[in-house]
Order: C-alpha cells, then structure tokens, then sequence
C-alpha cells in the first residue's frame, strides 16, 4: 500500500497539482493501482450492509482458536471449544506437537474465507458455510472484533459502521406455541394476510406475557451499551451502530420470538439503529416462508412504528432459483414489509413491474445496498449483469457497501475501484453523493449525530479535494 500511495503522489506531482479530483478521477479510470490509491485516501462516510461475524478476517479468529487450545474437524475444518461427541476432531495442541499445524492453517484459511478459492464448492455454498465454522472463536470476543473493525475503518478513512450483531441471550421456551407453526403456515399458503396477523396477535399477547422485554433489556444494558461505552468505539474518527437480526431458517414461532425481541430492542436503544433478516434467501425455509417473513415486519411496525428495517431481498440469480421465484421478493419487501432500505436486490430486472418497483423506491426514497465484490462472488453477478445502472437510471438513493469483507477479504476501497472501473459513467460528485447517502439515509436515532458525521465528511473532503488544487 507505502508503493501505492508513493506512485499517487508522484502523479499528482508530475500534474502539478493542476487539476480537480474530478478530472484526475477520469485520467486513472483504467489504472488500478492509482484508483486504488486515490479511494483508500478518499473520504468513504458509512457502510450501512455490514455482517460483524462476516467482516472480521480470518487470521485473528484462527490465531484464537490456536491460542485457546479449540477441537477442530479434520474434515470440515470447524472448530469448537469442546470436543464434539461426532466427527474426526483433534485439538490444536495435538496437532502443533504433531507437526500438522501448518498443513491444517492453509485449509482452514481456505474454508473460513475465500483465500485462494479455486471453484472445487460452489461460490454460494463457500460463502455460507464459513459462518458456523469459525462462529465459535467469534463468541465471547465482540471486543477483540469491534476493535479490529474500527481500526481497519479509520485506515481507510470509513467514519461509521451499521453492524450487523445480534447476540440476544434468549432461552424463552415457547415449545407450547409450537402449534402456530402449522397454523401460520397454513394461512400464509393461501395468502390470507387478516388470518396471519390474527395469529401473529395471539403470539405477540403470549410472547409478551413471556417477558419478551427482559431479554431485550439485557442484550441492551448489559452486553451492547456496556461493551460500547468500555471500549470507547464512537469517537472524533469514528462511529458505529448496531442493527439486531433474526435468521430466516428458522421455524416461523421461534423466527417471531427473536423478531419481536429485536424491535423492542431497537425501540429502547439509541445504539441498536434498527431491524434484519438474515440467511440464504434461496434456503427451504427462506423461499417457502418469504412473505409469511414480510407479513412479520409489517406486524411488527405496527407496534414499533418509529423502529427501522432493512430487508435482504433479490439475493438472487437465474439458475439459483426457479425462474418465477425472482419476480417477488423486492416487491413483498417494500410493498408487503415496508422496508426502508433494501440489501443486495441483484434480482430487480426479473421483478414483476419492475420499472413502476424502481420508480416507487426513487420516489419514496427507499435506498439499495449496493455490494458489488459480493454479488460477484456469490451470485457470479458482476458488469452489465449486475443491476447497479438499472438502479441508477431510476434515480434509486444508492449506497456503496461491503457485505462481509473478512470472508470475502475485500474492504470499502475495494468496493469503489469495482463502481469506477466497471461503470464509466459514474463521475466523481456522483461517487462523492453516494459518499454522503451512507451517512442521510443511514438508521442513526440520534440526529446531533447524524448531522456531526455530515460536518465531518464536509471537512475531510475539503482535504482530500484541496490535494487536487493549484498551490
């Protein structure tokens, strides 16, 4: 990176510093190496797609799992702090003192990110699979994470982070709602919208006389407050925030409970910004439960009106699914759930009524997540296949975002030198707007702090742009 930034001075040096950002910009289009200079220095504002487990690099995480001694699968390459009863598992000592360590370090690098991917597993199945192998040496170690993420956002200039982390401690047994499974489903088959939300009523009622604000208030107080106050995360450089989750695999009860817990959560909690779901789209569960999901939120904000949501939808591609299964998910996800933002949507050209879609998500200022190393990797969608024009020639808000750049190993320059490489038609106030987008439609409640952010990237990019102007 010294040789890189070394080569954009001395650029800028040769020019004689003649020149607007904007036109140096449209001089190095085709250069990777000065892009790259160029952005890394460039004031990025915010990353509003954002996984925690997913962002944090695979070297930290194996380093820990060595350093506390965990069990890992020969085969599958998973680690746990305890030996399973199931499975070829030996632990890291073992293998040190038998001189494997080495040979096994490579394949787990190779099966917890994409390092040096060689297309022997499907990309998709790749990307997803590494979650719930290394997810133990993740628990009980946010600090060490949070703390890495930050110091990776200030070195290349990103001044907030929307995460993705929800790690609500509920053991709410809910075994005696388990009817509700059939019976939710059963409406949902017929499209019965009045029926679910009768039912999703009832549950509400019981899930509150469950208690579900106590987990809520835990995860609040005394995990997510406790942490971001102990470690200083918001400071003068940096800001982050936290969206709560819930997994789409999951059955519809327990999917509710975990929705139910991360509204009031979010309700309650200036750090917690708002609400996602999360998983493969194109899992059993996700596809046969979709809008039976966006019926949930869209109960949910009744209750919670002032909680925001951004919805995974159209992570999706030809061949994945079934050709009629990608003319609906982006339209439930605003139409049915509301959504205030939505992630990926990779599968817009194939929704139904697609242009008047675009035009109600220009309109109602309803932004699109936009993930280009991402839905490269896993959806082999990149150029003129990805959707990202389409997007632009509605007057979509766009934001530029990372997804999970520990597993991809990418980071937000990454991200920009794809947009200006591959789009030539996006000039420099046209990134910087999208710079500025991930800060005003971000799901910040405070607003002293939204508009400190926007006084902040108002000052750095008067530095950035002022390396460009006549001495």
């Amino acid at each position: 990176m010294t040789r890189i930034i070394t080569l954009f001075c001395f650029f800028i040096a040769q020019i004689g510093f003649s020149q607007s950002a904007e036109s140096y910009l449209e001089k190095i289009r085709n250069n990777e190496a000065l892009l790259t200079a160029f952005f890394q220095q460039m004031p990025k504002g915010g990353d509003l797609h954002h996984h925690f487990s997913g962002s944090v690099y695979a070297e930290p995480l194996l380093e820990r799992a060595i350093a506390e001694d965990f069990y890992l699968n020969l085969e599958t390459m998973a680690v746990s702090k305890t030996k399973p009863s199931n499975g070829n598992w030996e632990n890291f000592s073992s293998l040190k003192n038998k001189g494997k360590l080495e040979h096994y370090e490579q394949q787990i690098m190779q099966t917890w990110s994409v390092k040096d991917y060689n297309g022997s597993v499907p990309s998709d199945d790749q990307f997803f699979d590494s979650f719930m192998k290394f997810e133990p040496t993740i628990q009980g170690h946010f600090a060490e994470g949070m703390l890495e993420l930050k110091k990776r956002a200030i070195a290349e200039n990103v001044s907030y982070i929307e995460t993705q982390l929800s790690t609500i401690p509920c053991d709410m047994n809910v075994s005696d709602l388990a009817d509700f499974n059939t019976n939710l489903r059963q409406a949902a088959s017929q499209k019965d919208e009045k029926a679910v939300l009768k039912l999703l009523d009832e549950l509400y009622k019981s899930l509150q006389k469950k208690d579900a604000k106590k987990y809520a208030d835990d995860f609040n107080t005394n995990f997510l407050a406790k942490l971001h106050k102990d470690l200083k995360i918001d400071d003068e450089k940096f800001t982050m925030r936290y969206q709560n989750f819930v997994l789409r695999f999951m059955e519809p009860v327990d999917l509710f409970k975990n929705l139910v817990i991360a509204f009031i959560s979010s309700s309650e909690s200036k750090l917690t910004a708002g609400v996602n779901i999360v998983s493969p789209e194109h899992g059993e569960n996700s596809m046969k439960d979709y809008w039976l999901h966006m019926v949930m939120f869209k109960y949910c904000h009744s209750k919670f009106p002032d909680v925001k949501y951004t919805l995974h939808a159209g992570e999706l591609t030809l061949g994945l699914v079934q050709p009629e299964e990608l003319t609906w998910h982006i339209n439930d996800a605003i139409y049915v759930a509301g959504a205030n933002r939505i992630g990926h949507g990779v599968d817009i050209a194939y929704e139904a009524n697609s242009y008047d879609l675009l035009k109600y998500m220009a309109q109602k200022n309803i932004p699109i997540e936009i993930n280009l190393a991402s839905n490269e990797f896993i959806l082999k969608v990149k150029e003129n296949r990805h959707p990202f024009t389409l997007y632009k020639e509605f007057n979509v808000p766009i934001v530029i975002s990372t997804d999970d750049a520990g597993i991809l190993r990418s980071n937000m320059t990454e991200q920009y030198v794809l947009l200006a490489k591959r789009y030539p038609d996006v000039n420099y106030e046209t990134i910087k707007k999208y710079v500025y987008n991930s800060i005003n439609y971000s799901f910040i409640q405070d607003e002293s702090v939204k508009k400190q952010l926007i006084k902040d990237l108002d000052n750095r990019f008067k530095v950035f742009e002022a390396r460009f102007s006549k001495n």
